[in-house]
């Protein structure tokens, strides 16, 4: 929009000069001044244009444009003029038949707001708008009604190709092995999806959404890499943003985003507090069979949950303009958070006929505490040639999380039993990148970028010992696991254009050093592995509105977190989720065809995709030979009608089913996806986005089950799936705006069930107050209530239905306030380059 306008206020300026320049000048001058400045205020209006044209020969075109207080200062042939004083969103002054015999000052000229064209204006900005480039696509995120009050994991579900799933999964069309980056940067949290949960969805500026990195990035990230631009103000002098949000269920918070720029520095910082109420709930319905496959049993597990969460958000930074080339900034990021997730879980226990035998229940009273500090720095230096330039990154964290429950069951054999998970994380990176314009139409780029993360998680699992009345450690669920991850990695790319063609072509070379130590079972792995991952980008522009693309590019998915740690989680002691220490790597290959057409009201981007990844990720379900004794033979029980009744003979036991991440040999998706935003009228704005892929899997899992057998399950399986999203924005009277967002997941098969279809609506309105200085939202969250992961398991010992919501239906109310901004602040040309892209290629 900047570059536009700018383009505008340049191309008013050089059809004078150029008129100018084929006349003759005749005769002596005189001098013409004034100052602009926005009516009602005391604004200076920099980049204004005065346009003078001769009545009586109206070939002859003079004028100026005025500088940085409002002044403007030229000189002009004696004679009858008509002028106009005109900037873009502004209604025009003009004065007729002027006589300028001498030198002539204009006074204080008032420029007035267009109502008409600011209201068009509006409706490009809080809308999110998207930048194609050669190897991203860029979403302004503006003013999004759907996702005042919330998070940005409510951001990132309004993003066209982006799906953010009931428990909170991130996923990049259908692929949830995405590489989510904050500023460019890796998250300093342990855990990315709660981290997501915690930042106010107002902090955010825009998100790159690159579904087929180029060398530049990091090689991790099978579907494709997120990277989450946060706000930092760009206008001089003290502004500001406060937001005020309550909601149903209850939540509550404040943030503030606060800027003071003067020549020399930038101070900015966003801060904010929250406090949000979650309440959730899942069942998993469990048939347990014979070897005949006959049914012994029934088993039907209800959780519901409350997960409460406190919470303080602060980045505090400064640029430090050193000269008109360099700049240093550096920031401090701190985040305390602190929650409760009081669960319930009940369990319903039936026999062959499903006739109800008994009930059983635990109570897990669950407690959390977590700090991360994160230092980054960064230092850019502009050389004389535009887009030349030379940077240098660190950042530096250290994170603290702690998790402590205790869990109370109604059972005979177990009464009491302590959970306790702490874990400390430090990160830190370093990076340097150098970017290099070769002529008019090409550039070189290389850098180097190196991490080095330790992680210590302590988990364990405590049972009451009644009879010495103390508790004594599972062994079975306790354990020490040390992860430490050292990547040095190189690139280089090259891009050029000739005529209509664009190409980009990179290698990246990454050192892979990772340790997993189990330290209480001694257990120790290290895998060392290196790799080159190389990408090419070729654009072919058919006219300046349509274009053709075609990428290639080989990514990375390093196992991490949950999925390597055998012991994370205990809430359920039936239904167990065990990560796996000795996954490997997955690499993809990703081949990209894209192609885009824009028309007066309406833009088409569509892509064809092609994703093989080896040694994939496959989440199986299976026994594990364990079981959990409820009651012994003889004790009196709860009927599930709550009568009492006595069990006779052998305890009572439930097997446990685990699911275990594994390396699944070859997948092959292949997809097809496009996005339209369509415009039929200046108070109506329509965004689709529909996605429909083709999920290929081919291999084996053998096991040896607890009887002693070899089980062999073949995974082969072919599953077709697709999703879709339909955002509309309307202008109703009284200028209140109108969101409605509506989505639905497709059903999916895999190798062990389907993953059932989903739909789910959000509603938002706003309405701007005090002459558009502060904004009242309102938006509902999953409007039906609707948003479930549902799935069916088929084993050949159990058949299950499960569904999990993670939160209900949400009420969110919010109010905004801006000081010394208007809600469309004008951009105007900086006096200075900085350059925000990272030195993009874009043709």
């Amino acid at each position: 929009m900047k570059n536009i306008k700018y383009a505008m206020y340049m191309l008013l300026i050089l059809t004078p000069l150029l008129t100018m320049a084929q006349q003759r000048p005749e005769g002596p001058k005189v001098k013409v001044s004034g100052r602009v400045i926005e009516k009602g205020t005391t604004t200076p209006m920099e980049y204004t244009t005065i346009t003078l044209q001769n009545t009586s020969n109206p070939k002859i075109v003079t004028g100026g444009i005025t500088n940085n207080k409002g002044e403007f200062d030229f000189e002009v042939t004696p004679g009858t003029y008509d002028i106009k004083i005109e900037f873009i969103s502004f209604k025009p002054v003009e004065i007729k038949q002027k006589s300028i015999t001498e030198n002539l000052s204009l006074g204080v000229i008032l420029l007035e707001p267009d109502v008409t064209l600011l209201n068009e204006v509006e409706i490009r900005v809080d809308k999110t708008t998207v930048e194609i480039k050669l190897d991203k696509k860029v979403y302004n995120v503006g003013n999004d009604l759907m996702v005042k009050g919330g998070t940005v994991s409510d951001v990132l579900d309004n993003i066209p190709s982006v799906a953010v799933d009931a428990d909170g999964t991130v996923s990049l069309r259908g692929n949830e092995n995405v590489r989510i980056l904050i500023d460019g940067k890796p998250s300093n949290a342990i855990n990315i999806t709660e981290a997501l949960r915690q930042i106010p969805a107002d902090a955010i500026d825009k998100v790159e959404v690159v579904t087929n990195p180029s060398a530049r990035y990091d090689s991790e990230g099978g579907g494709g890499l997120l990277n989450i631009i946060l706000k930092k103000g760009k206008n001089l002098g003290l502004n500001g943003t406060v937001i005020l949000s309550t909601g149903d269920p209850e939540n509550y918070g404040a943030s503030g985003n606060l800027n003071y720029k003067l020549e020399n520095f930038n101070l900015f910082t966003t801060t904010g507090y929250n406090y949000r109420n979650n309440p959730g709930n899942s069942l998993t319905n469990s048939e347990y069979l014979n070897p005949d496959g006959s049914t012994r049993s029934f088993t039907d597990e209800k959780r519901y949950n409350e997960r409460i969460s406190e919470g303080v958000n602060s980045n505090f930074g400064i640029d430090m303009y050193l000269d008109k080339s360099t700049t240093w900034t550096n920031a401090i990021n701190y985040r305390k958070n602190s929650g409760s997730n009081p669960e319930e879980v009940t369990y319903n226990n039936y026999d062959a006929n499903r006739e109800n035998l008994f009930r059983t229940s635990r109570f897990n009273d669950q407690n959390s505490r977590s700090q991360n500090v994160e230092y980054s720095t960064n230092l850019t230096k502009n050389f004389k040639k535009q887009g030349h330039k030379f940077t240098i990154d660190g950042s530096f964290s250290n994170n603290d999380d702690h998790d402590k429950s205790m869990i109370q069951n109604n059972s005979d054999v177990v009464k009491l039993e302590r959970t306790s998970n702490d874990q400390k994380q430090s990160r830190n990176m370093i990076q340097s990148d150098y970017v290099l314009p070769i002529g008019k139409n090409s550039q070189f780029e290389a850098g180097y970028k190196g991490e080095f993360n330790k992680l210590l998680t302590d988990y364990r699992v405590d049972t009451l010992n009644t009879d010495i009345n103390q508790y004594l450690p599972n062994p079975f669920f306790s354990n020490i696991l040390e992860y430490k991850e050292k990547i040095n990695a190189l690139y280089t790319q090259f891009g050029t254009k000739v005529n209509k063609f664009s190409v980009l072509l990179g290698l990246r070379w990454e050192d892979s050093n990772i340790t997993i130590n189990q330290l209480t079972s001694e257990d120790y792995n290290t895998k060392k592995y290196n790799n080159f991952f190389p990408s090419a980008f070729l654009t072919y522009e058919i006219s300046d509105q349509s274009s053709v693309s075609l990428s290639y590019s080989r990514r990375i998915s390093r196992p991490r977190g949950r999925q390597i740690n055998p012991f994370s989680n205990y809430s359920s002691n039936i239904n167990i989720f065990q990560g796996n220490p000795d996954l490997d790597p997955a690499f993809t290959d990703a081949i990209d065809l894209g192609y885009l057409k824009k028309w007066d009201k309406l833009t088409l981007s569509t892509s064809m995709y092609l994703n093989k990844t080896t040694d994939s990720f496959q989440f199986i379900r299976k026994e594990s030979g364990d079981f959990v004794n409820v009651v012994s033979g003889g004790k009196d029980i709860v009927n599930n009608d709550g009568s009492i009744s006595i069990v006779d003979g052998e305890d009572y036991k439930i097997p446990v089913i685990l699911t275990s991440p594994i390396n699944l040999a070859t997948e092959y998706r292949f997809g097809f996806e496009f996005t339209l935003n369509y415009n039929p009228y200046k108070w109506w704005k329509l965004n689709s986005n529909f996605n429909f892929f083709r999920n290929q899997t081919d291999g084996d899992y053998s096991y040896v089950d607890f009887k002693g057998n070899t089980i062999t399950q073949n995974f082969d399986n072919t599953a077709y799936s697709w999703f879709t999203r339909l955002t509309s924005k309307i202008t109703l009277p009284y200028k209140i705006d109108w969101q409605t967002n509506l989505t639905y997941n497709g059903p999916q098969n895999n190798a062990q069930g389907r993953t059932l279809g989903n739909f789910g609506a959000n509603l938002g309105f706003s309405k701007d107050l005090l002459k558009d200085k502060a904004t009242l939202a309102l938006n509902v969250q999953d409007v039906f209530n609707s948003r479930k992961r549902i799935n069916d398991t088929y084993l050949p010992s159990l058949n299950s239905h499960s569904e999990m919501q993670w939160r209900v239906r949400q009420v969110n109310l919010s109010f905004t306030y801006r000081f010394n901004k208007k809600k469309t602040e004008r951009e105007r040309q900086p006096k200075r380059e900085q350059g925000d892209d990272g030195g993009d290629f874009q043709g």
